[in-house]
């Protein structure tokens, strides 16, 4: 097993444990940096404090992952390396403590990088971790967000099923979620995944609809106590948008009533379309509406 201290920057680590974890990623687990976007939410609204960071150099190939530059003030340069940073929300008389945990997929070394996370949740003395993620699927944006999940919690797994988010039938290739659940599986934490599905036409970023879901999500699962109102408004404000680009783009728009149509007689059949075949079905739509060129 590695030795974590070889990886990590750490401040000080939390003097009490801490029992509960937050995870997010960006890249290919951030669909619309949906996911993102609601742990920086969480962030900014605890007041979280950071404590430790893992250092990229072992886990990155930089020339795909490119540290960004930036200037400050007086001019002078600084890099800004592929992040993983975990924070401390030190909680109230309401509301235990809760560690926050916002990551980059790494490239290299997927098993070291998860045994770690591991380690670090295990000193921290966390017992439940929730991760949040956010995938592209043919799904309209005028209907509720879907959500799918599974926990080794079972409250959170009962409710879930009674709030009828399923459990995802995919088979593919993974991301570091996967690692890292099996990471913490192995230190006896249990483990919470849940997906917010964004609609595959939709590229403006971050997708602030999907993320409001997610971090209602949290709220009660958690019992967090989340001040919503700034991302509601966040929220109205992405979904005016979307509606001025379609507005816009006859042919999206027209696709979208025929997605609709799909995707209510799958719901009422309890079949969900298959992701793939609408994908194409869009492109082929989409081509033959503008004369055979995207």
């Amino acid at each position: 097993m590695p030795d974590f201290d070889d990886y990590l920057i750490v401040s000080e680590f939390p003097e009490n444990s801490v029992e509960r974890m937050v995870v997010a990623f960006r890249g290919w687990p951030d669909a619309g940096d949906a996911a993102t976007a609601t742990l920086n939410y969480l962030l900014t609204t605890f007041n979280a404090e950071k404590f430790a960071e893992i250092d990229p150099e072992e886990f990155f190939n930089f020339a795909q992952e490119r540290p960004r530059s930036t200037r400050g003030k007086d001019g002078t340069r600084h890099l800004q390396w592929p992040a993983n940073e975990f924070y401390l929300w030190r909680g109230n008389p309401n509301s235990p403590p809760v560690v926050l945990y916002l990551g980059t997929e790494p490239h290299l070394r997927w098993r070291t990088f998860s045994s770690l996370v591991g380690d670090v949740a295990r000193r921290c003395g966390v017992k439940s971790v929730v991760h949040i993620g956010a995938l592209l699927d043919a799904v309209p944006h005028t209907r509720a967000i879907r959500f799918t999940g599974t926990s080794t919690n079972r409250n959170i797994q009962a409710s879930f099923d009674k709030g009828n988010i399923r459990s995802s039938n995919y088979q593919g290739p993974s991301g570091i979620t996967l690692p890292i659940s099996e990471s913490l599986a192995a230190r006896g934490i249990s483990y919470t995944s849940l997906w917010g599905h964004v609609s595959h036409y939709l590229h403006a970023t971050p997708n602030f609809r999907v993320s409001l879901g997610l971090a209602r999500y949290l709220s009660d699962m958690l019992a967090m106590p989340i001040d919503l109102g700034k991302l509601y408004s966040m929220a109205d404000a992405f979904d005016r948008e979307v509606e001025k680009v379609i507005a816009e783009d006859e042919q999206l728009g027209k696709y979208i009533v025929t997605l609709e149509e799909r995707y209510d007689a799958a719901s009422e059949s309890r079949e969900m379309p298959n992701p793939a075949e609408l994908v194409m079905e869009l492109e082929q739509f989409l081509r033959a509406e503008r004369g055979g060129g995207l």
